[in-house]
């Protein structure tokens, strides 16, 4: 088998068998493809051919040449390996050449965040406009919830139980959560449903939040609205939407959260993920949500 007859069955074995999301597929597919050039340049031409050294070469060609992040070289190690163990697998090599090939350590992520100050300060909006609404509803609810904005902007009406107080995401890998929702985010989601069909422009759409056009509203589109809401507070305007996802973990933490709850509720798959956060304690997911999270409780 050809080494791009190898790596077109490795990726068809994890869009079918392991139903990878799509983002992860095409991220899989163009570090393959790097890689296949890569031996190319080699005279390698079967996976067959590989050996251990061939794999640390290419690694450190990506550093000195690509100048790539150590954690960038680790994600596409990541492909490597999983792609050399399925070749084994399959038999179609004889044994896993990336076994005793080390991952880079990845330098400590300081995770930046938002001051629960700054957060009230951000989701004061005085509402007037349909779009101050929105805008105020989606602010909530990513601080609310931890989404991605991808989750965010891709969110149905189906997705919120608005009797049971929950959203049902589904993320990375195709893998849904249940995220409980507190007062706050609720209030505002009910005050902008009530507005919402005067963006639509007659336009037939099951998105959550629509943009001026009465279509889904973009990641730009939000971004660009964070960024002007910012601006008008006097805020850090490098903010990012993800910034408020980790102020959400990092706030629910401080306050005595346990961390596996706040990784079922980030949707990430290893724990690892979610320590760069801080230690784990033991605490149920919604009785954890009510009690920390500092704006699930709407003041009377």
């Amino acid at each position: 088998m050809s080494f791009k007859e190898s790596i077109e069955e490795y990726l068809s074995f994890c869009m079918i068998d392991k139903g990878l999301s799509k983002n992860t597929y095409e991220s899989y597919k163009n570090d393959l493809n790097k890689y296949k050039e890569y031996c190319d340049t080699k005279g390698i031409t079967s996976p067959k051919d590989i050996k251990p050294e061939t794999i640390e070469n290419y690694l450190a060609y990506l550093y000195e040449n690509d100048s790539d992040e150590t954690s960038t070289v680790a994600r596409k190690l990541t492909a490597i390996k999983n792609y050399h163990a399925f070749l084994e697998k399959e038999h179609i090599t004889d044994k896993n050449v990336s076994l005793g090939i080390k991952r880079p350590k990845l330098k400590k992520q300081i995770v930046k965040t938002l001051s629960i100050e700054d957060v009230d300060k951000l989701l004061d909006i005085t509402l007037k406009t349909p779009f101050d609404y929105r805008n105020k509803a989606m602010l909530e609810l990513i601080y609310a919830t931890g989404l991605r904005v991808s989750e965010l902007v891709n969110l149905t009406l189906n997705n919120i139980d608005f009797t049971n107080c929950i959203i049902r995401i589904v993320g990375k890998g195709n893998k849904e959560r249940i995220i409980p929702l507190g007062e706050y985010s609720m209030y505002y989601l009910n005050m902008y449903m009530d507005v919402r069909n005067s963006l639509l422009k007659k336009e037939v759409c099951d998105a959550l939040f629509v943009n001026n056009h009465g279509k889904k509203i973009t990641r730009q589109g939000f971004f660009k609205n964070l960024k002007a809401i910012l601006k008008e507070k006097g805020l850090d305007e490098e903010v990012s939407p993800h910034t408020l996802r980790h102020s959400f973990a990092t706030h629910l933490l401080n306050s005595g959260a346990d961390l596996r709850s706040i990784q079922e509720m980030l949707g990430h798959s290893d724990i690892s993920t979610t320590r760069i956060y801080t230690h784990v304690s033991d605490n149920k997911l919604n009785s954890d949500y009510k009690e920390y999270h500092p704006r699930n409780k709407k003041g009377v």
